[in-house]
Formats: C-alpha cells, sequence, structure tokens
C-alpha cells in the first residue's frame, strides 16, 4: 500500500458521508461502527469472518457488511476508509484503496478525529491488567451520577448493554490498549486518545507478538504519560514499581493509590463477602469512606480504589462514587457467572495473562472457600502460545482444586521451541500437587467435565476468546445429566 495518510485527513468535514470500514466485525470497530452510523453518516464494512453475535449487531444497526477483502467493497467508493488492525497491506482491498487514493484513517485516529473534539476531557484507562472492569466501573459511576459520559470499551458493560456510547456530558472514558494501531501506523492505540486524565493500573510484559521486551513496552507507557496537559492528571498504582518509574513522567499531576503507606489513595480493610467486597479508601492519611463492591478480589477492589480517586478529583462527591460503585453490575467476561445447574456454578472469565489468571482464582478462591474450583484454561492469545510465559502460568493456578488446559491452536510464525507447551503446563501442576489434565480440544473437555462435575463446584472458564462456545455448552450438558441421573439413567452422556 503505497498511498499516505494525511495526519490532518486532508479532507472537508462535510464532504465524509460515507465511511467504509475495512475488519468491521472486531470488538472496537463494530462499536465505533455504531457510533458513526449513531452520528449519521452512511457506514458500511467488511471482514473476513463475518458471524454473531456482531453481525447480528451490525444488521440490527443497518450496516452493510460485506464478506472478504474483495477489491469490489470499494464500490460504490466510499468518502473515507478506515483500516482494522487486522488489516494486512496485501489484501486485495487494501490494495484498491491505495489506488484510488481514498483517505484513510486508522480505529483510534478515527475515534479521535471524529468523538475527542477540543470540548471532551478524555478519561484514559491503560495498564497491563484490568483495563475493561477499571473502565467500566468509571462509566457507570459517571452515568448514575448523570454526567452522561461517552465511552469506547473492550467489554460489554451491563449497565448500558454496550460497550460504546456517544454521551452528552464533557467525559469520554476509552479503554487505552498498548498494542498497535494498523500496518501503517505501527504504535500503541493509546497514543491517539488525547488523555486530559488517566488511570494506569499496571506495566508488565504482553503481547510478545509485537514487544520483544518490557522495555519496549515501558517506551509506550512513557509516550504515553507525557500526552497527558499540565492541567490533566494521572491516577498511578504504585503498588508497582514499574508504574512509579513511568509516571514521573507526567506533566499533569501525579494522584498515586495503592496499599503502601506512599500512596496518597491507599486501600485498607479489604473483606470478602461472596461475590462481592468491602474496603475503605483513605486520602491523605485520612479515612475518605467505606465502599462496597458486588465482585470478588482485592484487585478489583484496587481498581475501583483508581475510580473513587479520579473521580473525587474530577469533583464528584463521596455519596455519587459509593451509590454508584455499590450499583455496578459488572461486566460481560469478567468474572461473570453465566449459569447454575445442579449446584454447579460456571464462570466465564477474560483471564490469559499469568497474572490476571492468578488474581482471578485468588478471587474466586475467596468468593467459595468452601467450595471446589475447577478451572479450565485455553492459551488463546498470540502471547499465551508462546513459550515466554511458560514458567509463570507454572505458578499462576496456586487455589485450584483441578486445572484443565487446552492444546493450543499452532501459530502461524513461531520459531522452533518458542510454542507453549499444554502437556508441560498440567505436568508441572501435577508435580505440585494440582491435578491437572491435557485436552486436545474443547470436545474432549466437555467429556470430561461432565463426568468429573459435582453439586457444589465452580467451574471457572478462562480464555480471551469464544472457546467453541463452551459455556452454553457445559451448562446445557449439566442439564441433561442432571435430567439423566432423575429418570434413574446413566448419569454420563
Amino acid at each position: 500500500m503505497t498511498a499516505q495518510l494525511d495526519p490532518q485527513l486532508n479532507c472537508a468535514p462535510e464532504n465524509i458521508h460515507h465511511i467504509h470500514l475495512m475488519g468491521i466485525c472486531g470488538t472496537a470497530m463494530a462499536a465505533l461502527a455504531g457510533m458513526l452510523k449513531e452520528s449519521g453518516y452512511v457506514v458500511s464494512g467488511s471482514d473476513q469472518n463475518v458471524y454473531p453475535p456482531m453481525s447480528d449487531f451490525l444488521a440490527q444497526a443497518g450496516i452493510a457488511v460485506m464478506q472478504g477483502y474483495k477489491p469490489e467493497n470499494m464500490e460504490p467508493r466510499p468518502d473515507l476508509v478506515i483500516v482494522g488492525n487486522v488489516i494486512r497491506a496485501i489484501y486485495p482491498e487494501a490494495e484498491r484503496l491505495a489506488e484510488l487514493r481514498i483517505p484513510y484513517l486508522s480505529m483510534p485516529q478515527a475515534l479521535g478525529h471524529f468523538f475527542l473534539r477540543s470540548a471532551i476531557k478524555p478519561l484514559v484507562v491503560a495498564g497491563t491488567h484490568g483495563k475493561t472492569t477499571t473502565s467500566s466501573l468509571l462509566a457507570t459511576v459517571l452515568h448514575r451520577a448523570d454526567r452522561s459520559p461517552g465511552f469506547f470499551i473492550g467489554g460489554i458493560v451491563e449497565a448500558f448493554g454496550s460497550n460504546y456510547r456517544i454521551g452528552t456530558g464533557d467525559c469520554f472514558v476509552i479503554e487505552g490498549d498498548e498494542y498497535d494501531t494498523a500496518f501503517f501506523n505501527k504504535v500503541s492505540k493509546f497514543l491517539h486518545y488525547r488523555p486530559f486524565c488517566a488511570i494506569v493500573t499496571s506495566i508488565e510484559f504482553d503481547h510478545a507478538d509485537i514487544f520483544a521486551d518490557l522495555e519496549q513496552i515501558k517506551a509506550s507507557f512513557r509516550q504515553f504519560v507525557r500526552l497527558i496537559p499540565n492541567e490533566g492528571a494521572l491516577v498511578a498504582c504504585m503498588d508497582d514499581p514499574v508504574v512509579v518509574e513511568i509516571a514521573a513522567l507526567c506533566p499533569g499531576q501525579i494522584i498515586s493509590y495503592g496499599t503502601g503507606a506512599n500512596c496518597r489513595w491507599q486501600l485498607r480493610d479489604f473483606a470478602a463477602n461472596g461475590l462481592g467486597s468491602t474496603f475503605a479508601a483513605w486520602k491523605d492519611g485520612s479515612l475518605f469512606g467505606a465502599f462496597s463492591l458486588p465482585m470478588p478480589g482485592k484487585h478489583n477492589a484496587l481498581n475501583a480504589l483508581a475510580v473513587i480517586a479520579l473521580l473525587e478529583h474530577l469533583g464528584l462527591s463521596r455519596e455519587e462514587i459509593r451509590r454508584g460503585l455499590a450499583s455496578f453490575e459488572g461486566v460481560k467476561r469478567r468474572q461473570q457467572v453465566r449459569g447454575e445447574v445442579n449446584g454447579i456454578t460456571v464462570i466465564d472469565d477474560f483471564a490469559h495473562h499469568p497474572t490476571a489468571v492468578r488474581e482471578t482464582i485468588s478471587a474466586l478462591r475467596l468468593a467459595w472457600p468452601e467450595r471446589r474450583l475447577l478451572v479450565v484454561f485455553e492459551p488463546r492469545t498470540n502471547t499465551s502460545r508462546r513459550a515466554v510465559f511458560q514458567r509463570d502460568y507454572e505458578t499462576a493456578f496456586a487455589g485450584a482444586d483441578m486445572v484443565v488446559v487446552r492444546e493450543i491452536l499452532p501459530l502461524d510464525h513461531a520459531a522452533p521451541g518458542d510454542s507453549f507447551s499444554s502437556r508441560q503446563l498440567t505436568a508441572a501442576l501435577n508435580g505440585q500437587g494440582i491435578p491437572a489434565e491435557y485436552f486436545p480440544n474443547t470436545d474432549a473437555i466437555l467429556a470430561f467435565l461432565l463426568k468429573q462435575a459435582r453439586p457444589g463446584d465452580v467451574i471457572a472458564i478462562l480464555s480471551n476468546g469464544g472457546f467453541d462456545n463452551i459455556h452454553a455448552r457445559l451448562l446445557e450438558g449439566l442439564r441433561l445429566v442432571g435430567l439423566t441421573a432423575k429418570s434413574g439413567g446413566n448419569s454420563a452422556p
């Protein structure tokens, strides 16, 4: 692709009527498509894989979607094309875009251009862990306080049944991803989000397919915090030494939070209460308030503390914040209870990084200390399918009573010896006294779980993907097992 994008989008706004999105079925791209449609533009799109739920969402929005990346997708000629980061320059549609010299933007550039206007204060939540939950908490509390925030988040926020909203207030909440932007713009997405205020939860190595080491990730975060203006603020978790290092570069006010005595906002008196928790927020050495959160885990209480610190800085009252946090309905795929059958609870969680796996299991163990916890893990990301975290995963499952691991799908461009080994993980866990099993596919895992599960179990399924619809299939299988047992037949299907 040889055409170059004018950074200022050399195209008069009044001349943009039809916008086409390449890679429209991604979560963020579909959300952007919905926002553009609501803003009055004619929107179309294309994708290699068009299937529910995104295909249903786009159809309901009245957005035409073409299957495959074909050159004829540029007909009729759009006024602007937004190129998703799944697109490669060699795709026929991308080559046709270059030939026609149609103005184009990446998804983050388009979000900034159309929705982060000068009157808007972008509140960007960044960090290796907790971005989606923290962004969702922030947007929900602002909404419950009648601030009408816009938001753009990587998960479905239950309070809205959506992962986006344009909003009418002056705050726009964005989940700030450090992953790269597009093939023609190889920088982190969050560098396009014009942060007025930001939260940084943690900084660890991740995304091994695009970052060589932690130092490269730190370089992106350095650029990010330097974007915060003098009148803005950075809410930074000082429990993380890397965050401490990076936060010092911020031109705006630095608001520290965490568990340490050096934090301006300090988490104290954390207590688990089933799937909820309570904690005290201390500010500058004095009690600010006691809070309840309908989510388990100390890591989620820390996410909530970051939200408290930022919203107090923005002028919300203690009571507005308390009510908003207490009423939080959650986020799909973040410790989400998908159902309970015959006393067996099935949990869906996005955890894939070793730290996220460890924190999720810890939270669920606190929530159900007396119940048997079965953890099903699908290594699916480009990083989790590499050997880089092999040993870290071997220490991430403490607290589980049984672990089931799926075989990885092979990486396209992995060097010899660079692939994660599910067999090696299960062997290591068994060596630690944690019963673990390896299976080559989802069908084999389901058959095993239906034989093993018993009333009182909690089955937590950890994956950043759909996992072959394992959650619904498991719940249905458990129902059938229960019916068979009641009728006196064989208890296994």
